[in-house]
C-alpha cells in the first residue's frame, strides 16, 4: 500500500497514513451517509416522561451514529410529537403525511420501539439488498400457531401462513409502498372499529386480501439481546429485560382492587388466593354479595352481564376516599386476571405517581375518525392517585351502569387530554394466544382468562417470582410448556 509520511510541527514521531485505504474508506462512509439520509426513522414513542426520555435517548443514539458517518443526517420522528392525530400510534393514519413529506426525497420509513437498538451501518447495508423503487414490507416475521381471538380467528384453517412484523425488531416500508397506502387511504378511509393488535392489523391492511405485498422476513431484524452472541449479524437488537428505575415501589404503595361477583366466588377467587394474592399487601375484592370467607365488599351495585362501568367508578371513588392518601397506585383487575405484583412493583419504579398515569395494554376505538385509546381491562388497569383525582374531579362518568368500563375510562381521559400509557407486558389474553417468539423477549406482568387452561400452572410458569429474578432483576429461563 502507498503511504505518505506526515510530520507535524513539534512532533517527535512520524505517523504513517495509508492514503488509498483512507480515501476508499471515506468514499464508503460517504455513500452510507447518503443512503442513511434516505431513511426516515419513526420511533413509536409515548408522552409519559419515562417513555419520552427513552425515545429521546434512542433518537440521540441514531443521530450520533449518523454524525460519525458524515454530514448527512436522517430524519428521526417521535410518534407522540405528531399530535395532530389521536391515533398516531396506529401508524396508518400517518401514511398520507409521510407520502406528502417524504415521498419524493426518501427511500424508506423505518419504524421501531423505544427499546429497539439499531446498528445504523448494518441497517443501511441490509436495506441496500432491496430495490427501493419497488414495494417492500420488511420485518422480523411472527405468526400464530393456532387461530386466536385477538386476531378474530383469522386464517383459521392454517394461521401459520400469515406473517406479521415483530415491532420490537423494527420494520420498514419502502416509499413506493407508503405512496400506495396513502392513495388507498384517500379512496378507502379506515373503518371506525377496534385496534387490538396493531402489528397484525397493519399487516392485514397492507396484504389487502392478497393484492398487496406480504411481509418479507429479514434475518438482520432481531430481538436478541444486544449482548447475545447471536447479535453479531443483527442490524437491530432489543432490550428484553423488565424496566427497573431504582428500588421497586413498596408493597404498601400498591392498592389492588379485584372485580368479582357471587357466581365466580367458588372457582375464580381460589385461583387468586393460590397464586398472586400473597404478593399484594393491600387488596380488596369487590362483589355484588358480601362473603366474609373471602372477604368481599358489596359496593351496592348489582352485577351486570355486559360492562362494569358503575362498579369500576365506585372502586375509584372508594380508593380516593377510603385509602391512605400516601398510597400512590391503584390496580384494578378482573377475578380471572393473572398478574405479577412483584414485577409490577419493579415496573412502577419508572413512573412518577405525581403525573396522571393510566397504564396497561392499549387498545383503540374509532381512531381512523377521531376516536380514543383505552387500557383494556382484562390485562389490568393501573392508575396513579393523581390520575384518579383528575378523572373524578372532571365529572366524566358512565353513560350507563353496564357500559364497558375500560372504554368509558379511555373516553374520559382522552377528553381530559391525558394519554394512556401502553406497556406490552400486560396481556388481555392467555399465553397461547400470542406467538411464542413474541413472548420470548418479554418478562410479562399479566395474562387474562381461565378458559381451556390450568390458570395456576400458567401463573407459576409465566408470572411467579423466583429467587434468581428477585436477586438481580434480569430475565431468567423458564420451563414454559405449551400452555
Amino acid at each position: 500500500a502507498f503511504a505518505v509520511s506526515v510530520i507535524s510541527e513539534g512532533a517527535e514521531d512520524e505517523t504513517e497514513l495509508p492514503v488509498l485505504q483512507n480515501s476508499e474508506k471515506s468514499r464508503t462512509i460517504s455513500k452510507i451517509g447518503r443512503e442513511l439520509k434516505g431513511i426516515v426513522f419513526v420511533i413509536q414513542s409515548q408522552s409519559n416522561s419515562f417513555h419520552s426520555k427513552r425515545a429521546e435517548d434512542l433518537k440521540r443514539d441514531i443521530l450520533k451514529q449518523a454524525v460519525d458517518l458524515g454530514k448527512e443526517l436522517p430524519t428521526v420522528l417521535l410518534i407522540h410529537q405528531i399530535d395532530r392525530h389521536e391515533g398516531a400510534w396506529t401508524i396508518l393514519p400517518l401514511m398520507t403525511d409521510f407520502s406528502v413529506t417524504y415521498g419524493r426525497n426518501s427511500s424508506w420509513i423505518f419504524f421501531c420501539e423505544e427499546d429497539t437498538r439499531i446498528q445504523v451501518v448494518k441497517l443501511v447495508e441490509t436495506l441496500r439488498r432491496f430495490d427501493k423503487s419497488k414495494e417492500w414490507f420488511l420485518g422480523k416475521a411472527l405468526y400464530d400457531e393456532e387461530s386466536t381471538i385477538i386476531h378474530h380467528y383469522a386464517f383459521a384453517e392454517n394461521p401459520t401462513v400469515f406473517k406479521f412484523p415483530d415491532f420490537a425488531a423494527g420494520w420498514a416500508l419502502s416509499i413506493p409502498l407508503v405512496n400506495k397506502l396513502a392513495k388507498k387511504l384517500k379512496s378507502e378511509p379506515l373503518k371506525s372499529d377496534f385496534t387490538i393488535d396493531l402489528k397484525h392489523e397493519i399487516a392485514l391492511y397492507i396484504w389487502h386480501k392478497g393484492e398487496g405485498p406480504h411481509l418479507t422476513p429479514v434475518p438482520e431484524f432481531c430481538t436478541d439481546d444486544v449482548n447475545s452472541f447471536k447479535a453479531d449479524h443483527c442490524a437491530t437488537t432489543f432490550s428484553n429485560f423488565l424496566p427497573l428505575c431504582g428500588e421497586p415501589v413498596n408493597k404498601e404503595d400498591v392498592f389492588v382492587a379485584v372485580k368479582t361477583c357471587r357466581k365466580f366466588h367458588g372457582d375464580r377467587i381460589p385461583v387468586v388466593k393460590q397464586t398472586w394474592e400473597r404478593e399484594a399487601a393491600l387488596i380488596e375484592y369487590y362483589s355484588d354479595y358480601a362473603d366474609i370467607s373471602i372477604p368481599t365488599i358489596d359496593l351496592g351495585i348489582p352485577n351486570t352481564d355486559r360492562g362494569h362501568c358503575g362498579k369500576t367508578f365506585a372502586i375509584l371513588e372508594r380508593f380516593l376516599n377510603h385509602t391512605s392518601p400516601r398510597t400512590p397506585w391503584l390496580v384494578v383487575v378482573d377475578d380471572d386476571t393473572l398478574i405479577s405484583i412483584f414485577r409490577l412493583r419493579k415496573l412502577l419504579s419508572c413512573y412518577d405517581p405525581n403525573e396522571p398515569v393510566f397504564l396497561g395494554e392499549r387498545y383503540g376505538y374509532g381512531l381512523g375518525t377521531g376516536g380514543y385509546s383505552y387500557i383494556t381491562g382484562g390485562g389490568g388497569m393501573v392508575f396513579s392517585r393523581t390520575a384518579v383525582q383528575k378523572l373524578l374531579a372532571s365529572k366524566c362518568r358512565c353513560y350507563s351502569m353496564d357500559a364497558p368500563d375500560d372504554m368509558v375510562l379511555g373516553m374520559c381521559f382522552s377528553g381530559l387530554g391525558i394519554p394512556v400509557t401502553h406497556s406490552p407486558l400486560f396481556h388481555q389474553a392467555r399465553p397461547m394466544d400470542y406467538p411464542k417468539d413474541y413472548l420470548s423477549h418479554q418478562i410479562p406482568v399479566s395474562f387474562h382468562k381461565h378458559w381451556n387452561i390450568d390458570p395456576v400452572k400458567v401463573y407459576f410458569t409465566w408470572l411467579a417470582p423466583n429467587t434468581e429474578e428477585s436477586r438481580n432483576g434480569k430475565k431468567v429461563g423458564y420451563n414454559r410448556e405449551d400452555l
